[in-house]
């Protein structure tokens, strides 16, 4: 069998999203070294970064905005337009 070689690596991390990785590992039965390389092995497996990566979360304004659009569309109270014409006149009145 082949003899495995190591080499260090230095990655530049905020100290409390360190702490608390670590945290999350050590839950997880292993350490962050043991974690990155998992990591890095399955980007190599799947030719890229093995999850989705997406835009932040909405914030909160966004999220009220979405809620209340989804509530005025069930709402059946609400007059709803297929006519752009109609709209505007009653836009207009």
């Amino acid at each position: 069998m082949a003899k495995s070689t190591t080499t260090n690596i230095s990655i530049r991390m905020d100290t409390e999203l360190k702490n608390a990785a670590e945290s999350l590992f050590e839950e997880l039965g292993m350490n962050l070294s043991t974690a990155f390389n998992i990591f890095v092995r399955q980007s190599l497996r799947e030719r890229g970064i093995p999850f989705v990566i997406t835009e932040k979360t909405p914030n909160n304004e966004t999220v009220s905005a979405m809620l209340e659009a989804e509530r005025i569309a069930k709402d059946p109270n609400v007059k709803g337009y297929t006519d752009l014409d109609e709209l505007f006149a009653n836009l207009k009145s």
